[in-house]
């Protein structure tokens, strides 16, 4: 639908270019027809004719000829009508579909859709048509030129020309006052994404202006300020911007680039409060549901025409401390996903829900920002089940603001989710981009999947239960043949950043009866050889010189319940009571055998030291 929406497009521009040029050529031959007549009519006058029946003819000839220019003045203005209304389509088209659907794009874009946002099409477009309406000015300034050379009662050019005028200024003023643009929101180099700005830290943004003129280069300035039209608040807060707010609009890349005001090195500095009254709105939000407004003005001069533009940010959330940062991006998400208007800053006074298919695709996005892999339809049916509880089709389901950031606190969902982005991100992120996480897997699920598998089968999921934690669970044998399931507490970033999970999955070992060191991970589900899953994220050396070892032998030591007396006597013997005590209170999350709720006995139970 996009590449037939665009073709549509080229094929307006193509009929419009073919339109202007053929004006071009009907100017000349309207300027070559006027010539001619006033050079005829200029000659009869020099030669005095005195017959009066050669008087008459001249007069019928001439009369004929300022018919025929009255005829060819009617059919310009005509086909300058006619072009003016198709540019008037291709603006509409241009303003009210391209643009709105590129401002959606690019809303979406900025909470991780991988939608293309790219300005080039749109700025040939603009830059096209702007063109073409510069074009029709010159053709209306030439006729009046050619009107103020010879002119007659009842001249068409005289009664028309005026309201094209008008129209064709009208038209331009819109294209350009649409055609200023923030290309590039407003973010910090370290932020979660962008919209979320921190007091007395440096942001960036970038505007840019879709006419692409090379006379215009460096000599349009636009200026940035903000909460110029922040509605008046119980308690809102208000923002200075400081840095350099003035910079002129250049061709970036050369003549290759758009016609860009890049701000680098912007910062907020909140305004010292007035008071607190009330103002004219009672309503009062968190610092996190409060959203801003970022303006930037200019003055577009060309060619005797001059317009003010202007143009906004998409609300941003500006934050004094940076544990506000996780809420904040939470605020952005929802903005983003639900809003249709894009400078509601009032958009929380009254938070509309975000249906499933909305809500998870969101959700998809941020795993595909994470680490380039989106969530699958089963990952995303768990999710749900979390939410919803048990469901044929989650595609009715309302998710709420409340229940996205605010129930449960301060474990909220998001909260939870977010633990898991960072995690995935900063810890997981080849594992997870070559599906080798399960993930989102309840732990019913998890038996039905493990049950039949053979000895060592083993999946990876993230913890219900533990924020930011990753789990594996896998399948043992009882003695008498029958499959018993085995999870691990969760690991956590604290752990991830001690030693890579692929290595802990790598040395993971229990100490059986006789005291063997055996690691019951073999298969990654379904039935893949663990090192052929894994083996490109081990480290190079192994045994005692990997580089985690002096980690890996505190951490994951696992021993069978038959032989744990036989360690605490080891340990007594060895270091002393005091010292086996003291290992035995630093038991660590990360790393301990535990078995599934309805999976049966553990096989095996921590060592001290961390288990």
């Amino acid at each position: 639908m996009e590449v037939s929406s665009q073709q549509e497009v080229q094929r307006r521009m193509s009929g419009l270019r073919n339109d202007v040029q053929g004006m071009e050529h009907a100017m000349v031959c309207l300027e070559d027809q006027q010539d001619e007549l006033d050079f005829k009519y200029q000659t009869y006058k020099m030669e005095a004719v005195a017959d009066e029946a050669l008087k008459k003819d001249r007069t019928s000839l001439f009369q004929v000829l300022v018919n025929r220019l009255n005829e060819c003045r009617k059919s310009t203005l005509s086909d300058l009508q006619k072009i003016l209304d198709q540019t008037k389509d291709l603006v509409d088209v241009l303003v009210g579909k391209e643009l709105v659907e590129w401002r959606r794009r690019q809303q979406k874009a900025c909470i991780g859709a991988p939608d293309d946002v790219s300005l080039d099409q749109l700025e040939k477009w603009f830059t096209c048509v702007a063109a073409y309406l510069f074009q029709v000015r010159d053709f209306l300034k030439k006729l009046e030129e050619l009107v103020g050379k010879l002119s007659y009662a009842n001249d068409p050019v005289n009664a028309q020309k005026p309201a094209l005028q008008r129209r064709a200024d009208a038209l331009l003023r819109d294209l350009l006052k649409s055609a200023f643009v923030v290309e590039t929101q407003p973010s910090m180099p370290q932020g979660k994404g962008p919209q979320v700005l921190k007091t007395s830290v440096q942001f960036s943004v970038k505007t840019r202006l879709l006419v692409k003129f090379p006379e215009l280069n460096h000599s349009m300035k636009v200026t940035v300020s903000m909460d110029r039209k922040a509605p008046k608040m119980k308690r809102c807060r208000r923002f200075n911007v400081v840095g350099t707010t003035t910079k002129a609009l250049s061709m970036a890349d050369g003549q290759r680039g758009g016609m860009v005001a890049d701000f680098r090195h912007l910062t907020l500095k909140e305004q010292k409060s007035g008071g607190s009254g009330k103002g004219v709105n009672d309503v009062s939000f968190s610092v996190t549901e409060e959203l801003h407004i970022i303006l930037f003005d200019t003055v577009f001069e060309l060619r005797g025409l001059s317009v003010e533009l202007q143009s906004s940010s998409l609300p941003v959330v500006i934050i004094s401390n940076t544990c506000q940062q996780q809420s904040a991006w939470a605020s952005v998400l929802w903005f983003n996903m639900v809003s249709q208007d894009a400078q509601d800053v009032m958009f929380f006074a009254g938070c509309p829900a975000a249906t499933w298919p909305q809500f998870g695709e969101m959700l998809s996005w941020q795993f595909l920002s994470a680490s380039r892999r989106r969530l699958d339809a089963e990952q995303l049916e768990m999710i749900a089940h979390r939410l919803f509880g048990r469901s044929h089709s989650y595609d009715t389901c309302l998710v709420t603001w409340s229940k996205f950031s605010k129930e449960n606190l301060p474990d909220t969902f998001w909260v939870w989710m977010d633990g898991i982005l960072v995690m995935v991100k900063t810890y997981l992120e080849g594992l997870w981009s070559d599906g080798h996480i399960m993930g989102f897997v309840t732990k019913e699920r998890e038996r039905a999947l493990l049950k039949r598998k053979q000895r060592g089968t083993f999946l990876l999921r993230f913890s219900e239960s533990v924020i930011g934690g990753i789990t594996f669970s896998w399948v043992e044998l009882s003695d008498s043949g029958k499959p018993i399931l085995q999870t691990v507490q969760p690991f956590t970033k604290a752990d991830l950043s001690q030693i890579p999970l692929p290595e802990i999955i790598r040395n993971f070992q229990i100490l059986q009866a006789d005291n063997i060191p055996e690691n019951p991970l073999v298969y990654l589900y379904p039935n893949i050889p663990k090192n052929q899953a894994l083996g490109k994220y081990y480290s190079e050396k192994t045994g005692d010189d990997s580089p985690y070892i002096k980690y890996i032998k505190t951490k994951l030591v696992f021993v069978s319940e038959k032989v744990i007396t036989k360690v605490i006597d080891l340990l007594i013997r060895s270091t002393g009571p005091t010292l086996c005590l003291s290992l035995a209170m630093q038991g660590h999350g990360g790393g301990q055998a535990l078995p599934a709720p309805g999976h049966g006995a553990a096989s095996g139970r921590p060592a001290w030291g961390g288990g």
